[in-house]
């Protein structure tokens, strides 16, 4: 091993050994039980940023964990075709190097320049992947476009549409006027923007030349083109304004349109005038309203959301309808909404029918892609019923078939599913699964595997025209059937018995209702075993938070505070780091901003971390909360621990490189500082394990870093040291099986977390020890052995520890040097412990630097002229020098006190506070409370030593 620890010089070889020799394959060993993660597919528009790396992190753990148990283990790899993502982002590159529009290029080009795309973009992820340690099986890569994706989506629709579970109807949906295709409620953002309310007034029919009846009905609207599709402006019924107008009709202003005066529970009395316009092709609550009074629908945009040249008019079932004429003033023709809105605006001025405007803060919602304001719009899209197939998914999870990790997201998936509505399926792309759907010449549906198909099935001679549905299935339609479809069904084979259910799925918790809630729905109706009970897709699934910057800000590419986990593991220049920052900001002001912040957070750049490093700190931040902030610090800690166990390694080699370790003859004799190190081990591996059981790998992360930074570095190393310069032959003997032992448990126990660096030192030791085995990874993993606990070796480890301690303290506090023999006495020393101070002496007086220790038999002795200190009862009398300002040390521990005075006196304040205690959650009282008694426990020990010294 070199002296010093460059994850560069070893990582990337590593692996490559690793991917070349197949380990990361299946065992097929049928005697043991299967364990399967589905990795969840990435888009092909980009790289992994930190939030992936973070997750493939954790699964990673989770496949290396249960491979070293023997499971016959696959972490399923895959990629998402990502429809809408991957069409703007290849339309744009086509615009871009082609100075070309889609619609000239051709739906058979653009195709061809997706698949090149996705060529590029998965070859980059790999690099990515294997770089973060990624033990996927390679040999089954498979993408959502693939064959058997295709097959597998293709016979899922036609099964769903054949049990009349799928249909196709006009209705009104979320309409992108950029991307040109309809998108989810769940792609919406929504936003607050300065806007007006307009007041506008609409002519009541009936109006005769009377004092006593209005002339008008006033209508409040934020959206004043809008009225150009009104079909009804609505009171509420007990509106005592308005009850004698219900029924009653009024004028739609320039279009002249006669629409009913209607009441509904919807209004609200309050806002506004009390007078809703009703616009059922453009506004969904307005739909509703239609729905319930049976009102018609007119559509009065284009598909890029410009003014129609006529109306579209449909009764409520999305069929043509003739009850209104199709008439558009002609000055709105084909206008912007936005120009056609300030000359509507105009033109209601002019007839005096615009009573009022004012400024207000308006809710708009935005794609969340495009940025585009989306538009209500009636189209013809396909939809899924799926209320009734919610049903079997709500169960699994209620009767704990599935369960949610942390529990708590239980209920974010339970209100999504109880109000679930029918799914819209049909985007308006090119890219994706085109719908299997075709249509003759009258527009009756055909739906098949394929033209050929369809036309013998439904006897349709080769003259008559086929046309297939231009549309393709919304990408979470596909990435639903991906537990099932990536184990290549509907293809036959042993995979799907094998390993579905998969056994967990790790995302995060903005998709629980876009993916997780949909690949239970869809996993359930589609898999059954033999005896016709529905599989579910997977047994656990594991949300995680979102990875923040180091301020709690969303890392974004328009913040220009993105992290890419390889300049992480392989370090970036400032320079490079600052393009990349700033790549797609045009705000000068903003530009500005980022280059500071980053120069400040990054003066050199970032130096290389390793991807070892990375993975712990992921690890160790893996706590059950929705948010975690990104923290350098942490980063370069976990870095130094990985230095921490490379020099241990390399300590160990050095001192015992002509060694060969013969297990079989380890453990003859036992020693005292051997056994308290293996109960350590076995009490952390129990730990350990149970924590990522449960994943809990923050927990797992902490235990370990403990164990071996505190207990096996801090003190076992040291006292090995010891022992093989004063002990007897047979001690120095046992301490190196012990050492070799626990060291290589380490490395196994580390593997999941930390893979590189555990490799390569095992690969360096394990020829002492005698292994064969060519890799750490199909290493066995630790097991507890509750047999072999013993709390009295570990309390009386504990003492001697403390006692160090105490001596160490003593000697910062009364500055007394490090290398100075003391000379000590203990008294009320109990059997046990003054055995192991007889048999070990030489060893505790090298680790305590003492000339001497006394054990003495009186328990009230008082010896003049020296230190004392009790621990679990035990008098502690170390002989200090005359020479030392014992006032000095009075003065810095009586300052000490008083502060800790007031701090116990405010948080005793506090606790007995009724008004805190009846609002603060009880977590927080209690870990008040935890405070309060370590600051008594402080304070106590402060005392005893100010006592201490006014007695010397």
């Amino acid at each position: 091993m070199k002296k010093k620890y460059n994850p560069k010089e070893i990582e990337e070889s590593i692996y490559r050994m690793w991917k070349e020799n197949g380990y990361f394959k299946p065992n097929n060993n049928i005697k043991k039980k299967s364990f399967c993660i589905i990795m969840p597919p990435p888009n092909i528009t980009g790289i992994l940023h930190m939030g992936h790396a973070f997750q493939h992190t954790i699964m990673d753990i989770l496949i290396r964990y249960h491979r070293m148990q023997g499971d016959n283990t696959l972490w399923q790899i895959g990629f998402d075709h990502a429809g809408i993502a991957t069409q703007m982002v290849v339309s744009k590159h086509i615009k871009l190097k082609h100075n070309i529009n889609l619609n000239s290029f051709g739906r058979k080009n653009f195709i061809k320049k997706c698949w090149e795309w996705k060529n590029i973009s998965i070859n980059q992820i790999n690099y990515q992947m294997q770089r973060l340690g990624n033990s996927v099986d390679w040999s089954r890569e498979r993408f959502t476009l693939d064959p058997i994706s295709s097959r597998g989506v293709k016979k899922v629709f036609i099964d769903l549409y054949n049990h009349n579970l799928i249909y196709r109807k006009k209705k009104l949906s979320n309409w992108d006027t950029k991307l040109r295709t309809v998108i989810s409620d769940l792609e919406l953002d929504y936003q607050v923007v300065k806007g007006n309310v307009w007041y506008i007034r609409y002519p009541i029919l009936d109006y005769v030349n009377n004092s006593n009846i209005q002339k008008y009905l006033t209508v409040a609207t934020t959206r004043p083109e809008t009225l150009l599709g009104d079909t009804a402006v609505a009171v509420n019924p007990i509106d005592k304004r308005y009850i004698s107008l219900i029924g009653k009709y009024v004028q739609v202003p320039l279009v002249n349109r006669i629409i009913p005066i209607i009441s509904d529970q919807y209004v609200d009395m309050n806002k506004g005038t009390g007078c809703v316009k009703i616009t059922p092709a453009h506004d969904f609550n307005d739909y509703e309203i239609a729905l319930r009074h049976h009102l018609p629908l007119i559509n009065i945009f284009q598909k890029d959301g410009n003014i129609c040249e006529y109306f579209n008019v449909y009764d409520i079932l999305g069929y043509d309808s003739n009850i209104y004429d199709n008439f558009i003033p002609i000055e709105l023709r084909g206008l912007n909404k936005f120009l056609a809105r300030n000359k509507l605006i105009d033109m209601l001025k002019e007839l005096n029918l615009l009573e009022n405007v004012f400024e207000e803060n308006i809710t708009l919602p935005y794609g969340d892609r495009s940025h585009s304001i989306i538009e209500p719009m009636l189209t013809n899209q396909w939809y899924l019923k799926i209320s009734d197939l919610s049903q079997p998914a709500i169960s699994a999870v209620l009767k704990n078939d599935i369960k949610f990790f942390p529990k708590k997201y239980q209920n974010m998936y339970f209100s999504w599913m109880n109000n679930i509505q029918d799914w819209c399926i049909s985007r308006q792309l090119w890219w994706g699964h085109r719908i299997p759907a075709w249509y003759d010449i009258r527009g009756r549906i055909y739906v098949g595997k394929n033209e050929k198909d369809i036309r013998k099935k439904y006897f349709i001679p080769d003259n008559e025209e086929l046309l297939q549905d231009e549309d393709v299935l919304d990408t979470w339609f596909s990435s639903s059937l991906w537990t099932f479809i990536s184990l290549d069904w509907p293809k036959k084979n042993n995979l799907l018995n094998t390993f579905h259910p998969t056994n967990v799925i790790v995302t995060g918790f903005d998709i629980i209702f876009f993916w997780i809630a949909r690949m239970i729905i869809m996993t359930m109706y589609c898999i059954k075993d033999n005896q016709n009970i529905s599989h579910i897709p997977f047994k656990s699934v594991y949300i995680t938070g979102l990875i923040r910057d180091e301020n709690g800000k969303k890392m974004s590419k328009s913040e220009g505070n993105v992290l890419d986990p390889l300049d992480i593991i392989d370090g970036i220049n400032l320079s490079d780091l600052l393009k990349k920052r700033t790549k797609f900001i045009i705000d000068k002001s903003k530009l500005k901003e980022i280059s500071e912040n980053t120069k400040k957070q990054f003066p050199s750049g970032i130096s290389s971390f390793g991807s070892d490093a990375l993975r712990f700190t992921f690890s160790s931040l893996s706590s059950p909360t929705r948010s975690i902030n990104w923290d350098m610090n942490r980063l370069q800690g976990y870095k130094k621990f990985c230095n921490k166990i490379w020099n241990a390694g390399r300590f160990i080699l050095i001192y015992f490189q002509n060694i060969n370790i013969d297990m079989k003859y380890f453990r003859k004799i036992l020693y005292f500082f051997d056994h308290w190190i293996l109960l350590e081990l076995n009490n952390v591996i129990k730990i350990y394990r149970d924590s990522l059981d449960i994943y809990r790998f923050d927990i797992a992360a902490n235990e370990l870093y403990n164990f071996v930074w505190h207990k096996f570095c801090d003190w076992y190393l040291e006292i090995i040291k010891i022992i093989v310069e004063v002990g007897s032959i047979q001690q120095v003997q046992n301490a190196q099986y012990t050492l070799f032992y626990v060291f290589e448990s380490i490395l196994r126990l580390s593997h999941p977390i930390i893979p590189f660096i555990t490799e390569k030192i095992w690969k360096d030791i394990k020829h002492i020890m005698n292994i064969s085995e060519s890799t750490i990874m199909l290493q066995p993993f630790p097991i507890f052995n509750k047999k072999i606990l013993n709390n009295s070796i570990l309390k009386m480890m504990y003492f001697i520890q403390d006692m160090i301690l105490f001596i160490r303290n003593t000697r910062v506090n009364f500055k007394i040097h490090s290398k100075k023999l003391l000379s000590i006495f203990i008294s009320n020393l109990h059997i046990n412990l003054q055995n192991i101070f007889l048999y070990y002496k030489n060893i505790i007086k090298k680790l305590a630097y003492l000339e001497n220790i006394t054990i003495l038999f009186n328990e009230n002795v008082s010896i003049p002229d020296t230190i004392l200190g009790i621990i679990d009862n035990v008098k502690i009398f170390i002989i200090v020098v005359k020479d030392i300002d014992h006032s000095l040390e009075l003065k810095k521990i009586k300052k000490k006190i008083n502060i800790l005075s007031t701090k116990i006196n405010l948080l005793k304040e506090l606790i007995n506070n009724q008004e805190f205690i009846k609002k603060a959650p009880n977590k927080i009282i209690l870990q008040k409370k935890e405070n309060l008694n370590e600051l008594i426990t402080t304070y106590n020990k402060l005392i005893f030593q100010k006592n201490n010294i006014l007695s010397v």
